[in-house]
């Protein structure tokens, strides 16, 4: 019997979770929604529309998918998403750092911004 119908399969690239691994060993799946906290709070008051909050969550993810294969550390996403966000906000990058980098002290937060300043300059665009 022969309905006289074509069907046809297409086939789909099926992304893997990533499983991240956070400082104490363990491991959880990548949640775009928590990134996207985390650069909302350090964008607060900062003029940065979500369209570019939401372009750092995609490039981020990107580039992770790109690097590794199933897990990626905290601190790589840290390093990612602070090499974007550099260049779209001084201070919000300042306030992401501070999280992600932990510093213990006055000294290696003043180290983080004078090499902002020394690679970057006195940019005041977002002032």
């Amino acid at each position: 019997m022969s309905c006289g119908k074509r069907f046809t399969t297409y086939e789909v690239i099926e992304d893997l979770p990533i499983m991240v691994i956070k400082r104490d060993q363990k491991k959880e799946l990548f949640d775009r929604s928590k990134l996207m906290n985390g650069l909302w709070r350090s964008c607060s008051k900062r003029g940065i529309s979500t369209d570019q909050l939401e372009s750092i969550v995609n490039e981020t993810e990107k580039q992770i998918r790109m690097e590794v294969e199933q897990e990626v550390t905290t601190e790589r996403i840290g390093e990612i998403v602070l090499s974007l966000l550099k260049d779209v906000d001084q201070v919000a990058y300042v306030r992401f750092a501070s999280v992600y980098r932990q510093f213990n002290n006055v000294e290696s937060f003043l180290k983080e911004l004078h090499e902002l300043l020394d690679n970057h300059g006195k940019d005041t665009t977002h002032e």
